[in-house]
Order: structure tokens, then sequence, then C-alpha cells
């Protein structure tokens, strides 16, 4: 064995992560408390093929069972998916909805993460439109924030409120992948922001690409991770909603397998899900690694759903899957 590859399984056990790139569908366990979050028996079961791409993903509890909205983003559509299998249109065209031109066939982009505000409304990020949106009860959208201090924002992506009202979103650079749509970016930075009582607030600019946001169930503290640079950092929020004390508390930059840092939520015991490399890390309190959850495919949002809260639904590509936990999502 070369040293090369000593100092690599040295640095893989390390980080408690495994050396390779698992097997699409599998589970892999890095510490007992592990078993406690996903069951012996659990397995990642496909609900439903034949998607372009979906990624922006949420179950809305309702009277009923409840039911998962899905963005398919190269459609520009948000459907409805009802358990046990049932799918219609929920939005058209959530996206591209204030350019004239006809969409590049190359291009992908539409509704990106979805959530509900405190009063039940949907609330996404609407990629090409740079915009956040409400949807209202009649049909009718309400752009929420598309500038900051005069200038358009890039290409928000990942939002979630707190029990306030109070809304933060992440910001990033859409890309090459708007193709020759894609303007000048107007804003110098790839920002975090906070929108409160109509005021639009840079709270983080010092990020390489920020992507996936998460509070903490007490909402003392707000969770971001930089998909460039493969981390996660923690920030204190204080009672005005801003935040202070931003450090690291994962580093995902030596984890196997496609994905990087993506979607995140955190279930009833205060473990921390979040989209990366290689799958779904489900991460401790403590910032430690537990255990894996790997898609059929790269799955960059998920949604923890069902009427107890304890499956992940995951948005894997092409692919819409279900994982049963022994744990609810927090609420």
């Amino acid at each position: 064995m070369t040293v090369r590859l000593l100092c690599v399984l040295s640095i893989a056990l390390a980080m408690r992560l495994p050396a390779v790139a698992q097997a699409p569908g599998s589970i892999v366990r890095l510490d007992p408390a592990f078993d406690a979050v996903v069951p012996a028996a659990a397995t990642v079961e496909t609900l439903k093929d034949g998607f372009g791409f979906i990624n922006g993903i949420l179950w809305v509890r309702d009277a009923a069972a409840g039911y998962l909205l899905v963005s398919d983003i190269p459609a520009n559509v948000i459907h409805k998916w009802t358990p046990p299998g049932a799918m219609t249109l929920f939005l058209d065209r959530p996206d591209w909805t204030r350019v004239a031109e006809s969409r590049p066939s190359n291009v992908r982009f539409g509704a990106n993460g979805i959530a509900r505000d405190p009063q039940g409304r949907i609330v996404y990020a609407a990629e090409a439109d740079r915009a956040v949106v409400r949807l209202e009860a009649d049909g009718k959208r309400t752009i929420l924030a598309e500038r900051f201090e005069g200038k358009r924002l890039n290409s928000p992506n990942d939002l979630v409120f707190r029990s306030d009202g109070a809304l933060y979103f992440t910001d990033p650079s859409g890309g090459g992948r708007f193709g020759t749509w894609d303007v000048k970016k107007e804003l110098p930075y790839q920002g975090v922001f906070l929108l409160k009582d109509a005021k639009l607030q840079l709270l983080v600019q010092d990020l390489d690409r920020p992507n996936g946001i998460a509070l903490s169930s007490d909402e003392k503290s707000l969770y971001v991770n930089d998909s460039n640079t493969r981390v996660i950092m923690r920030y204190d929020v204080r009672p005005d909603g801003t935040v202070a004390n931003g450090r690291l508390f994962a580093d995902m930059s030596m984890g196997k397998g496609n994905g990087n840092p993506d979607g995140m939520k955190f279930d009833e015991r205060g473990n921390l899900y979040s989209v990366g490399p290689g799958g779904i890390w489900v991460i401790n309190p403590a910032g430690q690694q537990i255990g894996l959850i790997v898609p059929p495919e790269n799955a960059p949002g998920f949604a923890f759903g069902d009427p107890d809260r304890k499956a992940i639904y995951m948005a894997a590509s092409s692919k819409l899957a279900r994982i049963r936990l022994s744990v609810a999502g927090a609420n």
C-alpha cells in the first residue's frame, strides 16, 4: 500500500467518512448514534421517475394526509404529489415570467427553494426572475424581494422563515447555466439576506457560493452552507434577526461522490441534515457526521414529510425518492 493511499485512508477515518463513493440507495452508518435515526431495515425507495431535474421540494400539511410540492426546473413547473402517487400541476411557469425571449433549450432554471410563511402561504425562490415570490390565496403572485440598494439580486436559491415571519434567503450567482441571458451581476458579492418588516438587509457577503440555509429549532442559530468551499457555517441570531459570530460548523470538503452542499433541514433531536458530496449527510449537534443517506441520483433538495414527519422525500434529479426514519423532522 502506498504512502499516498495510507494518508487518504487515515484522513477518511479521522473525518468519519467513507473512503469511496457509495452505491445509489445505500445507507452508510458512521456512528452508533445513527441507528437511532435510520432503522436497520430502512430502504431508499424510488416513488416516481422521469422528471427533468427536480430541486425545490416542500411537504405541506393539511387537513388530509398532506402532499408534496416538487419543482421541476427544466419544465418550469411546480408539481403537487399526493400519496400514494397522484401528481397534478400546482403552478405553471413559476419562473422566467419577465423575460420576453424564449428560454434556450440548454438552460435550466425555475423555482428553487420552496417554503411556507407563518400564515401558510407558499413562498419560493425564482432564479431567473431574480426574485423571492409569494403565492397568494387567489393565485396572484407578490414579489417580496428583487433588489437591494437599487441593484438586482443575483439568483435567490434557498429560504427559511422564522416564527415571527422574518425570512432568510441565499442569493448566489446564477452562473453560466443561465446561458446568454445571464446578464452582468449587479451585486459584487453573493449574499445571505434577511427580509423583515418589508426591509431587506444584507447579513453575510463573504461566502463563495451560499446555497442551503436552515434555522435551529430554538431560532438562535442560522446555518448556511457554501457549495464551492464545501463547508457549513453557523451564525448566532440576534433578537432583531441579524446575525453575528460566524464560524465553521462542519467541513464537507473530504466527502466522496457527486454533489455539493445544498438543501439543509433539522430533525427534532437537533441533528442537521445537509446535501453534500455523496448524498445527504446527517450531522450531530457537535458538527460530527454520524451517517450518510445516498439517494438514487444526486439530490439537491429534500424535505421531511408524512403526517408524522418521519420520512425524508428526496428531489433526486430525475427521481422522487423516500426513506422512512425513526426520528421526525423539526416542527
